[in-house]
């Protein structure tokens, strides 16, 4: 690692739980490139629909331990 680097992790470390969780975000974003932003919205679409299903009452939803022994059964 660069000396600027590794200046730079020092500096960071003292920084606030949240400031560096807002510089991991910002790191995070930029190393994923392009953004499709219709499929960007097409999330936002699906997750407000989703959200407003759940609101409804008319979200099916499955138990959490059916599920979590799926994946056991699954990735096991």
């Amino acid at each position: 690692m660069t000396e600027t680097a590794e200046k730079l992790k020092l500096e960071l470390s003292q920084l606030s739980a949240q400031e560096r969780a807002e510089i991991a975000h910002f790191l995070i974003q930029s190393l994923d490139g392009d953004v499709d932003n219709d499929v960007e919205a097409a999330w936002d679409t699906e997750l407000t629909k989703r959200l407003e299903d759940i609101h409804r009452g008319t979200a099916i939803g499955e138990p959490l331990n059916q599920v979590f022994s799926e994946l056991r059964e699954k990735y096991s």
